[in-house]
């Protein structure tokens, strides 16, 4: 009988697993609902249904209600963790109290939504990095990686992105100039059990963001500055320019006329172009003549007429006309070498890079500046520079394609130029002085020398700007300041520096001026100026065993202290060396003393004191200013003066 029980057991268990499992699902509110099938009924009414959950840091059981005919109510879990697999297990009891699993299945919850993004630009490249925040729930909620999906353009991009650390990554992999837009992120939980993969996508619960990266900046920008002839003919010209521009020339008040009758039959100009239209327009007309002429020369033109008669015949009254009246009425108005002509090239920005188009900011002066916009086929503008100045150009990349905000490259390049009244173009300096030698010449002075090339080098020193400041004067206390004159930067035009401070350290600047253009600093070079030592050293015995030892500054001159040294043949050691004795701090005071006590009687000394710098590395001076002094057993000693006995108030550092 029992071996026929056994046999019906074994194939009802066989049966049961080539039947439908129990159902076991997930539910938005992160429940998990197991419900019995009819197949997973065993044919004893005596069973109890018992489902197992593993996945937390303890196991959950959980029964299921008895029933007859009908299947029991499902067993509802509420889970306590999101985005992590939980192991479901259906257990059969049986009356001898005996469980039997009869199928396991492993169930993955969502892990919670993203709730806020946040774009920023990866400095070190902005044109294809980004950095990623995102916040999210983090207690509970357990993910393994991120599901990045956006469009780049007209294409739909995603990706799985795992390398987030405390909700901030670094994207490196985007290109330049694009309009990513639709930007969504999901975290995604991921699990393996029995060589089978689950994997859940959170919602979306973020808003959507959309950024543009930096497009790349136009490569190899130039300017070249030609001078103008005013009879010139112009051909190209395009855009439209403010009267009260510093481009373009100037019209004439007879001639406005002129122009605007030119304009009004001229057809309309593309906008996008190589040149600019100004306030002083040239074309290539036999019908009209609008080009700019001096005062000069519009009165020595005069009428065909006047001309005639003047070349035929001698004038009426010639010879009682006044000289004087004839030069005032003949003498020329002196030339301008104004306008001048700017060309201005660049070439593409490198790929890939999505662009629309190049903004041309010219400024002059630092006061006005003009500021146009070209499209992408453009690589060359054409401007009539009117005034002279100092102007600084510059050309930038922009990209507008797509829903996201205009975007514009960094500036790659700046160019700075200088014209001069008499019409002299000055380039910008890009070199820096090279190989700066500081010469000290005495305790107050230094010479300088540098190398340029040969274009740049001048002898003139008002083509150099020195900037010197003192190292010293950071180092100390306001009250404790001995020297003033370099304590903020000082430019000088000489390469000779003077009311320098024995005992201080300097940092000096070199930069290459022509004209108002200033280029590149030099390397900074230090350095200082050796102090000049005490004076006046004196020695007054108070006894067999002490002395006090008076010595004097100079009034110009820095330090940081002073070190008092005492050498004598210790018997102790038996070995006889300088030894430091004392260091007192810096003071104002002209004059200071200090008492050395503890000698031995009838022995001989030698005293020096130096002044030390607060330069790197330590300046100090001098070894000669020394004193020596053989103590006695008598009690008749020199009387010392009162004004010795009165120390410094700084003993020590």
């Amino acid at each position: 009988m029992k071996k026929k029980f056994a046999a019906v057991t074994i194939f009802f268990l066989i049966a049961l697993q080539n039947v439908a499992p129990f159902q076991v699902a997930v539910r938005d509110d992160n429940c998990i609902v197991i419900s019995l099938e009819a197949a997973d009924v065993a044919s004893s009414s005596s069973s109890v249904y018992v489902v197992k959950i593993v996945g937390e840091s303890k196991n959950y059981f959980f029964q299921f209600e008895e029933f007859n005919s009908t299947l029991p109510a499902p067993v509802v879990f509420n889970a306590t963790y999101h985005g992590l697999y939980y192991i479901v297990t259906l257990m059969v009891v049986n009356a001898n109290m005996v469980s039997k699993p009869t199928r396991s299945i492993i169930v993955l919850t969502k892990p919670l939504p993203v709730t806020s993004v946040s774009i920023y630009d990866y400095k070190p490249s902005p044109e294809t990095g980004v950095l990623f925040e995102i916040q999210y729930p983090e207690k509970y909620n357990v993910f393994t990686r991120v599901n990045i999906s956006y469009w780049e353009g007209k294409d739909y991009r995603t990706m799985l992105y795992k390398d987030f650390f405390k909700g901030k990554t670094v994207f490196n992999h985007w290109l330049p100039g694009i309009c990513y837009s639709n930007i969504t992120f999901q975290l995604v939980s991921e699990a393996t059990f029995n060589k089978s993969t689950l994997v859940e996508y959170s919602g979306i619960k973020h808003e959507p963001k959309q950024h543009r990266t930096a497009p790349y900046p136009p490569r190899n920008i130039s300017v070249r500055i030609t001078h103008m002839s005013r009879n010139e003919n112009w051909e190209e010209h395009s855009g439209n320019f403010p009267e009260e521009s510093f481009l373009g020339t100037q019209s004439s008040v007879g001639q406005e006329e002129k122009v605007t009758h030119v304009l009004d039959d001229l057809p309309e100009l593309p906008t996008a172009n190589t040149s600019y239209m100004w306030p002083d327009y040239h074309y290539n007309s036999s019908d009209y003549e609008t080009t700019s002429q001096p005062d000069w020369w519009i009165n020595e033109s005069g009428s065909p007429e006047i001309e005639d008669e003047f070349v035929n015949a001698v004038p009426r009254d010639y010879e009682n006309s006044s000289p004087t009246t004839e030069l005032e009425t003949s003498t020329p108005e002196p030339p301008s070498f104004f306008p001048m002509q700017m060309v201005l090239s660049w070439l593409p920005p490198k790929p890939p890079t999505a662009f629309d188009g190049f903004h041309i900011n010219i400024e002059r002066e630092e006061n006005f500046t003009e500021f146009l916009t070209v499209g992408e086929d453009v690589h060359e503008f054409v401007a009539d520079l009117k005034e002279p100045g100092k102007y600084t150009v510059s050309v930038t990349t922009f990209s507008s394609s797509g829903s996201c905000e205009v975007r514009e490259s960094r500036s790659a390049k700046t160019l700075s130029f200088y014209i001069s009244p008499a019409g002299e173009w000055i380039e910008e300096l890009t070199e820096k002085p090279r190989n700066v030698v500081v010469t000290v010449l005495s305790l107050t002075t230094a010479s300088l020398s540098w190398t340029t090339s040969q274009e740049s080098s001048s002898s003139s020193s008002n083509n150099t700007i020195v900037s010197v400041v003192s190292l010293t004067c950071q180092k100390q206390k306001q009250s404790q300041r001995l020297e003033k004159h370099y304590c903020t930067e000082v430019n000088l035009s000489s390469s000779f520096i003077e009311n320098l401070v024995p005992g201080a350290q300097y940092q000096v600047v070199i930069y290459l001026r022509k004209g108002p253009l200033v280029g590149p600093p030099s390397d900074p070079v230090m350095f200082a100026i050796v102090p000049t030592g005490i004076k006046d050293l004196t020695l007054y015995p108070l006894g067999p065993t002490a002395v006090v030892l008076s010595w004097n500054r100079p009034y110009l001159g820095v330090f940081r202290k002073y070190i008092v040294e005492m050498f004598y043949f210790n018997p102790s050691t038996m070995t006889s060396e300088w030894t430091t004795y004392y260091e007192i701090a810096a003071t104002v005071s002209l004059t200071s003393s200090v008492r050395i006590g503890n000698l031995l009687p009838a022995w001989y000394y030698n005293f020096r004191v130096t002044m030390v710098t607060w330069g790197d590395p330590e300046l100090s001076c001098c070894d000669s200013s020394t004193i020596s002094f053989i103590t006695g057993k008598g009690r008749c000693w020199k009387a010392v003066p009162e004004s010795v006995l009165l120390f410094t108030s700084a003993w020590s550092e």
